[in-house]
């Protein structure tokens, strides 16, 4: 499959799965709300405006009319005679010309600016969504945990009465009374302290980000399995990088610069126009001017500054470009392997659950220890917890996946 029918598979999977419900995920257009209104976001927006008016700026240019008034008097002292004073005055109009040539530059400057602040926003929209998602599956990951411990503590709690019974009845020895006993507390430790850490992950997602509804989910959806190649996923994440299109931009921007500044080793002259009265008004002279600085070293070696900067510029757009692609890589296989690693992880859940259970068949009919089935019931609930887990992670993967490759929350 050549890249232009990756890319196309891939487009057409998210046009598929945009048309889907995106399950453990809050509505999308509540997501796009809240994140717009962000101070990060809205700070980059603040951005662009400052370097659209800075585009406004380089466009005009900063050469300006100048007025230049003086004021003299003159004193005459004839050999014969007697000797005068005269007031006399000069005024100057002038303004330095841009070289052909050089208005474009500036332009192209400032366009280049511009570029790079629209991607700048489009960078921190996808940086908060990027921590958005992150924040939200620790809070889901904690709830599952919670869950899970409470399902634990009510099989103890129940363990602990037919336990408690069957002593009553001299069919249990007071040991077995006080193991099952200390398991229900141990579970109502792990309970207590999961449920604070879900409420502390609730409240960061409150606090960072304010009008995001947090429903507790019915359930976890099972992850579906990655669609496309690996060249078709990293084709997309790099076309729609932002941190590769900052880096492009600047590139874009540090070479109109040089070229720019190897324009400006050719001053701007400046054309003027003058008007003067002298001996009291008996002389009106009006004439023209043109001033030319004459270039030196300091405008040679800003150039070479220039066009150094620019390179260096390219050489970071290159290493953006391979820590890009790494690190899509590294998610891409992330992402595909945690979906066959959860599906382990739930059969061997379902096996230790089903161990479990026929421990305790065998206990009620008076076969086999309460050790046996406490400890049963111990790597079932923690096989059932690490299934969980791998599941919220494999969920996670994907949708980061998904967005990077802007099939989630595409607020471009």
């Amino acid at each position: 499959m050549n890249k232009l029918a990756s890319l196309l598979l891939v487009i057409l999977s998210s046009a598929a799965l945009a048309e889907e419900p995106l399950p453990n995920l809050p509505p999308a257009d509540i997501v796009a709300r809240v994140l717009r209104a962000n101070p990060g976001v809205q700070a980059a927006g603040s951005q662009l405006q400052a370097e659209e008016a800075n585009r406004s700026r380089l466009i005009a240019g900063q050469h300006e009319w100048s007025i230049r008034l003086g004021g003299q008097q003159r004193k005459s002292d004839p050999l014969i005679g007697q000797g005068e004073r005269f007031n006399e005055w000069n005024a100057a109009l002038e303004r330095p010309l841009r070289l052909p040539g050089k208005a474009a530059l500036d332009a192209e400057i400032g366009a280049a600016g511009v570029a790079v602040a629209e991607t700048v926003q489009g960078d921190a929209l996808h940086e908060i969504s990027r921590n958005l998602l992150k924040s939200w599956f620790v809070w889901l990951k904690e709830n599952a945990t919670a869950k899970q411990w409470a399902e634990q503590l009510a099989l103890l709690e129940k363990q602990a009465a037919a336990v408690k019974r069957r002593q009553q009845l001299g069919d249990a020895a007071r040991l077995e009374s006080i193991q099952s006993e200390a398991a229900q507390a141990q579970a109502d430790a792990q309970l207590a302290q999961a449920r604070v850490r879900e409420r502390g992950a609730a409240e960061d997602l409150r606090r960072r980000f304010p009008g995001l509804p947090l429903a507790e989910p019915a359930t976890i959806a099972e992850p579906a399995a990655i669609a496309g190649s690996e060249r078709s996923w990293l084709d997309a994440i790099i076309e729609h990088s932002h941190e590769l299109g900052i880096a492009r931009g600047e590139t874009q921007r540090a070479q109109a610069l040089a070229g720019r500044s190897r324009r400006d080793q050719i001053a701007d002259p400046t054309l003027g126009v003058h008007l003067s009265s002298e001996r009291g008004g008996e002389d009106r002279i009006l004439g023209a001017y043109i001033s030319i600085p004459l270039p030196g070293g300091a405008r040679r070696s800003a150039s070479d500054a220039a066009f150094a900067q620019a390179n260096a510029a390219s050489y970071r757009e290159a290493g953006a470009l391979q820590k890009i692609s790494a690190e899509s890589a590294a998610l891409y296989h992330a992402a595909n392997a945690a979906r066959s690693t959860w599906q382990a992880s739930r059969s061997a859940a379902g096996n230790l659950t089903r161990a479990a259970e026929m421990t305790a068949r065998a206990y009620q009919l008076g076969e086999g220890s309460l050790n046996d089935l406490l400890a049963n019931r111990r790597l079932a609930n923690e096989a059932q917890l690490a299934a969980r887990l791998l599941q919220l992670d494999a969920l996670e993967l994907r949708y980061r996946l998904m967005l990077d490759a802007h099939q989630l929350w595409n607020l471009d």
